[in-house]
């Protein structure tokens, strides 16, 4: 069993940047992939990005791709998403997942655990 709990979200103006966080529970951390996904009003799930579980590989969603940047410390428990160049079509509740194949993909029906989510706004 994994607990992830997000924080960093917040309010920013477009071009700006925010770092997201996602600290785990339990002893196994390091064996999960990441995964980071958002959902904004009235629209479906959306994947992001995700980390493989030693964090040697990496996969992006063609929107934030070369904007965002995900990273982990697996000494620390955690994962991070670094958005840089925010638009307001960034805005959502953004969400992280554990996946405990340890590969890591943008598929949100391989995850297994799910944080709470963190709101991030991007104002015009």
């Amino acid at each position: 069993q994994v607990q992830l709990v997000e924080s960093g979200g917040g309010l920013v103006q477009a071009g700006g940047s925010l770092r997201l966080s996602c600290a785990a529970s339990g002893r196994t951390f390091s064996a999960y992939a990441m995964g980071w996904f958002r959902q904004a009003p009235g629209k479906e799930r959306e994947s992001v990005a995700a980390i493989s579980w030693s964090g040697g590989s990496t996969s992006y969603a063609d929107s934030v791709k070369g904007r965002f940047t995900i990273s982990r410390d697996n000494a620390k428990n955690t994962v991070y998403l670094q958005m840089n160049s925010l638009k307001p079509e960034d805005t959502a509740v953004y969400y992280c997942a554990a996946d405990k194949t340890g590969w890591g993909t943008l598929a949100p029906n391989n995850y297994d655990y799910w944080g709470q989510g963190t709101q991030v706004t991007v104002s015009s």
